[in-house]
């Protein structure tokens, strides 16, 4: 599994992916962090907070995650290099999460320069420091497992398809869905009875309680059990090629 791993890393960072996933995620939340006036900029808002980010980046990683991972499955099927891969001396799980955890990596590779961004504001803090330590750091917990149900989303969408672009835009609408769909399906007035339900089956509901800075339980075994549901419907998908 770790060859596979380190072979899809290369393979992000020996083209253009990695990069460009990483740069376009950094200019995207700067732009809107730190130059265009608004709600979301830091200096306007006059307030030492990056509030800002972690309401903005779910929204980019709707769209980069899917980007990142439609080529996964959907270019071997393509390429017919899929049957090959399936006959190497490793588990359709281990294949999957092989191909999962390269592209978190990427994601994770995009959040680590975002540091600069918390240093700043604890500089910009008055007294120096004077920032919600405990929130940052638990929100960005929940927007790491987030991103990471997005990929698994993503992995997911580039099994059912060898088109890319199908896959990207199933991933996309997918994330959309899981992430602020529900919200929007609770407010229905037939679902008013059982509205608490709907939501907390969305990502919405869950990031924001980490994004308070209290890692509940609850929280982390519904980000586990949402990722681990997509990989075993990848699973199950692939193994029915076999069928």
């Amino acid at each position: 599994m770790y060859t596979l791993f380190k072979k899809e890393i290369s393979g992000f960072f020996s083209s253009l992916t990695g990069y460009i996933v990483i740069i376009v995620f950094l200019i995207i939340n700067g732009l809107f962090i730190w130059i265009f006036p608004g709600v979301n900029n830091v200096l306007d808002s006059g307030y030492a907070s990056l509030d800002s980010l972690f309401s903005i980046a779910p929204w980019v990683f709707l769209f980069l995650a899917p980007a990142v991972t439609m080529r996964m499955f959907s270019d071997e099927k393509k390429t017919g290099t899929i049957e090959l891969l399936l006959t190497r001396p490793l588990s359709d799980f281990q294949i999957i999460f092989g191909k999962f955890l390269a592209a978190l990596s990427l994601v994770l590779f995009s959040l680590i320069p975002t540091l600069i961004y918390f240093y700043t504001v604890y500089k910009l803090g008055n007294p120096v420091g004077n920032v919600d330590v405990g929130g940052t750091w638990g929100s960005y917990i929940g927007l790491f497992f987030l991103a990471a149900i997005y990929v698994s989303i993503g992995v997911l969408s580039s099994a059912i398809t060898d088109n890319q672009i199908v896959a990207f835009i199933t991933g996309m609408l997918l994330c959309f869905l899981v992430y602020i769909g529900f919200d929007y399906i609770s407010e229905l007035g037939a679902f008013k009875t059982i509205d608490g339900l709907i939501i907390n089956l969305g990502i919405n509901e869950h990031y924001k309680s980490m994004s308070r800075g209290v890692i509940d339980s609850r929280d982390m075994i519904y980000f586990v059990s949402v990722i681990a549901f997509f990989l075993i419907v990848t699973k199950t998908i692939l193994q029915s090629r076999k069928w």
